[in-house]
Parts: structure tokens; C-alpha cells; sequence
């Protein structure tokens, strides 16, 4: 079956199991261009939370489909792919995170929604790459806080904020290989380049870029720079899809830590295909199952993140 055929396979078992499709800007161009919604995690969480769709099909990595179901707990919830994880997430265990508290317990705990939902049901406020810095300024100064668990993000925020959060040990694989040596060789190979980052890179190379951002900001960016025509890409492949759409005339360079490799696709986001996301329409497989205790604990802190962004006018 040709790919054509296929795409019109699933948008036609879209309407038959009233199912919405949210993807998101790291999977490939042809699930972005199939999906209701494309966006980053504050705007697939806000979009998951309204929908009114039987079926949310949810193409991203394990812990959004978990978000989507813990802010739908009676919709079903499917993925393509159930072996789409998170190196970031994987990087905070329960276990290990529960002890963490355990040794300080004065402090309130912001996570990252790139976390389990056991992660999520021990924190206080969830945060994205979109609002952490506004949620954490928001918060009175001598508020002690753990943030988890990204560390580079956390460690961003606390150098803007000039705050001493304390940091989960964690990081996504995608962004911490990422050089300030490699970005560096690139700045000068192209000097008429923008470099644009995201804050789960290392601050390394954070304080090279001349603009540091979640997906949504970086794209938002680009869009608005009218003095610019060459960009370098400091975060995962997918994003460029999406830039390169709405920038049909601007160039981007994608910024690697070596030249010969793919090292900016997730493994994970990239497990998604064409052909899973028909198989998971059609058998309504894999369903994101959690239990109802563990729902109820992750959904406050979400609930939270999400009335503090219209508060704080992140979100419209």
C-alpha cells in the first residue's frame, strides 16, 4: 500500500472512531502533517485536556500519552508505539526521587513534564520548557525548590532567576551531547547564522546561543526575525519540518556533535511511523492504562501548571 493510501486510511478511521490526532514537533513530517495538533508539551497538555474526541491518539513518547490520559482519565488514550520512552524521564526513577525528597523536606517540587507520571504524582507543579521560568519567578524568592528533572533546564532558570534550586541529576541524551566546541565550529562556518537553542541543552552552550527557547518560542522566533535568513538548530531534528514550512525562503542548519551522524534524532520520538500510527487506529493499541490513585495524585500538580500559564497569561 502506497504511503498516499495509507494516510487516507487514517484520517478516514479518524472520523469512524471519533479520535483526534496531537503530535508532536519532534516526530517525522508526515505524522505532523496527519496530526489535528502539532505543538510542544504545554500545548499538546492543553489540547489534551479539551478534547471532547472518544480517542486521543497521542504521537509522541510514552509520558505525554501518560499526561493525556491522566487529564482524561475516561477517554481512551493510544499510542503507536509503546517502547517510545524517554531518556530524560528514564533518568528519574521513582525510588531514587523518593529519597531525594526524603532529604529535603522543606522543599516544594517543580517537574519537568518530560517525567513519569509516578514523577509527576510527587511533585507539587508541573512545568514545560514554555512556562518553567514564569512558574518559578512567580513563586516567592525564598521559596525552596527542588526541579526535576532536567538539570540544564533547572540550571538556565537559576541563572536567569539568580535562584538556587536544587537540582535532579537528569538530562536528555539528544541535547546533552551537544557540544559547545562542535556549536562553536559552526557559528564560524556559517557567520551569518542565528543560533537558536533549546534549554535542555548544557549551559555551555546555552550562553553561545543568541536565543534560548521551548519548541513553540524557537519557531515563534524565527518567524518574527525579519533581519535574518540562516539559522543553526540547537535541539532535535524534527522542529525543522515545521520551521521550514512556515520559512520556505530562511535556511537551517541543524547543529550536530559530529558531522557524519544523526545524533539530534530522539530514537524514541522517531519509532513513530506512518504505518504504526494506521495500526493503532485500527486496533485502538497501545492504550495508556494507569491506575486511578496514581491519576488522581498526577492530575493536581498538571491542574496546577496549567491555572498558573492562564494566570500568567502563557496560555491563552
Amino acid at each position: 500500500m502506497r504511503e498516499e493510501e495509507k494516510i487516507g486510511d487514517i484520517l478516514k478511521l479518524k472520523k469512524e472512531k471519533d479520535a483526534i490526532i496531537l503530535g508532536h514537533f519532534y516526530q517525522i513530517p508526515q505524522i505532523q502533517d496527519i496530526s489535528d495538533f502539532v505543538g510542544d508539551s504545554l500545548l499538546l497538555a492543553q489540547k489534551a485536556k479539551e478534547a471532547k474526541n472518544k480517542v486521543i491518539l497521542f504521537c509522541g513518547v510514552h509520558f505525554m500519552g501518560e499526561t493525556a490520559k491522566i487529564l482524561n482519565p475516561d477517554k481512551k488514550v493510544i499510542i503507536p508505539d509503546m517502547e517510545a520512552g524517554c531518556s530524560l524521564a528514564d533518568s528519574c526513577p521513582e525510588d531514587k526521587f523518593i529519597e531525594f525528597k526524603k532529604q529535603n523536606p522543606d522543599h516544594l517540587v517543580i517537574s519537568y513534564i518530560n517525567c513519569s507520571a509516578k514523577i509527576k504524582a510527587l511533585s507539587d507543579i508541573i512545568c514545560t520548557s514554555g512556562n518553567a521560568l514564569k512558574i518559578v519567578e512567580s513563586l516567592p524568592k525564598d521559596q525552596k525548590i527542588i526541579f526535576a528533572p532536567d538539570k540544564n533546564l533547572g540550571g538556565y532558570i537559576n541563572r536567569l532567576t539568580g535562584r538556587n534550586m536544587l537540582l535532579w541529576d537528569g538530562s536528555c541524551e539528544v541535547h546533552q551531547l551537544l557540544t559547545s566546541e562542535e556549536v562553536l565550529k559552526q557559528k564560524i562556518k556559517n557567520p551569518d547564522a542565528i543560533l537558536i537553542a533549546h534549554p535542555e541543552c548544557n549551559d555551555a552552550v546555552l550562553q553561545i546561543a543568541d536565543f534560548v527557547g521551548s519548541t513553540s518560542e524557537m519557531i515563534s522566533f524565527v518567524n518574527k526575525d525579519n533581519k535574518h535568513n540562516k539559522f543553526l538548530v540547537a535541539t532535535e531534528t524534527g522542529i525543522v519540518h515545521k520551521l521550514q514550512k512556515d520559512n520556505p525562503e530562511k535556511t537551517f542548519i541543524v547543529v550536530t556533535n559530529d558531522s557524519s551522524c544523526s545524533c539530534n534524532d530522539c530514537r524514541y520520538m522517531k519509532l513513530n511511523t506512518i504505518d504504526k500510527v494506521l495500526s493503532s487506529l485500527r486496533e485502538e493499541k497501545y492504550e495508556i492504562l494507569l491506575d486511578e490513585a496514581l491519576i488522581e495524585k498526577a492530575k493536581k500538580p498538571i491542574e496546577r501548571m496549567l491555572s498558573l500559564s492562564k494566570e500568567l497569561k502563557i496560555l491563552k
